[in-house]
């Protein structure tokens, strides 16, 4: 018998207008109890089916995405700000790409992985891992890719084995919602997937305290720390994504023009609001002024407002939270001699809000908030370098590494630097792409996070390696180490040592006829 809904309800807003798009269920404590105990019970039966069973119960999915993406894509943009180019381009379309990817290479992956013999000694034994499902896959998604992000973690979970229980965030319910709809088309069996709208303070205590098997976050250094500790207590696997303070790194010979461009779309889209967006960079002294005068040219020509006919670029941000954290960092570091160096106009229509100027600032110094912190807001600190040592050494410097790029026409030399930069994705010549290739890995070093989604890495994360062992000598009746001991066993035993490691060839003769001599035993009784 299912929960009784409580007709609770949240509203939903558009950031830009402040219009109400809808409204969205608000769960319960026990509803979420209920959701997890029901895909427990049914998650073993959706296990157990075969990896082209599981493929073509969710490929009703693929032409939904196809069939709905300018609504998906409409709706992200109504629900979170951003303009409906960057929703698809962003979000619907890989969601598409990586929906192909993973049923494409879920039975690759999933397969049995033998492996090799380590020793002589141990010739009869065959191992092997197997890739098990966790279980139930908690996940908590942010609002600034309400859509992409948590939809690979869901098809990769399920894919798996697993079942899924998502909490999208509180802002936008409306792509949720819609979330939902993708993957009810799907023949899943009931309760196997299951979408739920909690209050965030509230959201990973209950999923931890209820038993979920596996705990997806996506959002701040402190609510992950949090949710680590929490997960402790009952050694709960998590894999958590908490954001980034990117570093770009424009060499000498870079291409300014496409240096330029790649750190307007990779600083300033989604009004900024991007955890692996360019929030830093550094730049040969030897090209600073001209890649700056290109810079302000560009900047000030951006065109940011409501989207309403696919003129402009930037659209709003989400969240009046948010707009204040950009404010106080770009006071942090004017109060500390900053300069804004180039910044576009916003929209002068009073109907519309949440509209933040893309600015560049310069003289700036890892003393500053934006320097050092997250910023998530269409701001870009710029800083002057006098060559690659230099770039590197300010790249690393900040407790945050999630992604980074190096921009240089010798791709050899950007590889090189790229080694050096502490973050888990480094592009070359390119930055805030990783995330929509579905093969490539994502997540970060030092407190960006931990673990992996996405590509082989985090299609790992969705189960956990079981090791089996088959002896095949089956008419061996025991090892030849087992009891009972005596002298002759240890001098023989100790004689590995020698034909392991020995460099004198005598001497490994030697350790192998003493070894000989027990060999019997591996095949007679105690």
């Amino acid at each position: 018998m299912e929960v009784e809904n409580t007709k609770m309800m949240t509203g939903c807003f558009n950031p830009a207008t402040g219009e109400k798009l809808g409204e969205s269920n608000l769960n319960t404590i026990e509803e979420v109890k209920y959701a997890i105990h029901r895909a427990k019970s049914i998650q073993p039966i959706w296990s157990k089916r075969s990896i082209r069973e599981r493929v073509n119960s969710l490929r009703p999915i693929r032409q939904f995405l196809s069939g709905h993406a300018d609504e998906i894509a409409e709706t992200i943009s109504r629900d979170n700000g951003k303009t409906r180019i960057d929703a698809l381009t962003t979000e619907v379309l890989p969601a598409m790409m990586a929906f192909s990817y993973y049923s494409k290479h879920a039975r690759e992956f999933l397969k049995d992985q033998h492996l090799k013999a380590s020793s002589i000694l141990f010739a009869n034994k065959r191992s092997y891992i197997r890739r098990e499902s966790f279980g139930v896959i908690g996940i908590i998604s942010p609002w600034n890719y309400p859509f992409a992000i948590p939809f690979s973690e869901i098809v990769m979970a399920l894919l798996a084995g697993n079942a899924v229980v998502l909490k999208i965030a509180s802002e936008t319910q409306m792509v949720g919602r819609l979330l939902e709809k993708c993957f009810q088309s799907a023949e899943l069996p009931k309760g196997l997937f299951a979408y739920l709208n909690l209050p965030g303070k509230i959201a990973g205590d209950a999923f931890l305290e209820n038993g979920i098997d596996k705990l997806f976050f996506t959002g701040s250094v402190s609510t992950g720390k949090y949710l680590m500790k929490k997960a402790s207590e009952t050694l709960t696997s998590v894999v958590l994504e908490l954001g980034g303070n990117d570093a770009m790194i424009v060499c000498e010979d870079a291409d300014i023009d496409r240096a330029v461009g790649g750190a307007l779309w990779a600083g300033l889209s989604n009004a900024g609001q991007s955890c692996g967006g360019v929030e830093r960079i550094y730049i040969h002294e030897k090209i600073y002024q001209p890649f700056m005068k290109l810079l302000k040219e560009k900047v000030e020509a951006i065109r940011i407002g409501y989207d309403a006919d696919f003129e402009v670029e930037i659209g709003a941000m989400t969240t009046q939270k948010q707009m204040n954290t950009v404010k106080l960092h770009i006071q942090d570091a004017l109060a500390k001699g900053a300069m804004i160096f180039a910044q576009s106009k916003i929209s002068e229509n009073p109907n519309f809000r949440h509209l933040l100027p893309a600015t560049v600032l310069t003289n700036v110094n890892h003393e500053m908030l934006v320097m050092q912190e997250e910023t998530f807001g269409p701001v870009i600190g710029v800083m002057k370098v006098k060559d690659d040592k230099e770039a590197i050494r300010l790249a690393n410097d900040s407790h945050l590494g999630l992604t980074g790029s190096v921009w240089s026409k010798n791709r050899g030399h950007a590889k090189k630097i790229a080694s050096q930069i502490y973050a888990g994705v480094v592009a070359i010549n390119d930055h805030l792409m990783s995330h929509g290739l579905a093969e490539t890995p994502w997540g970060g070093f030092k407190e960006s996070g931990i673990g992996r989604t996405h590509g082989r890495l985090g299609f790992d994360e969705m189960t956990r390696p079981q090791v089996i062992i088959n002896d095949i000598l089956p008419f061996a009746k025991r090892q030849m180490w087992w009891y009972p001991y005596n002298a002759n066993i240890y001098s023989s035993l100790s004689s590995l040592a020698q034909m392991l490691a020995s460099k004198s060839f005598l001497k490994r003769i030697k350790g192998f006829f003493s070894l000989m001599k027990i060999l019997p035993r591996f095949f007679t009784k105690w």
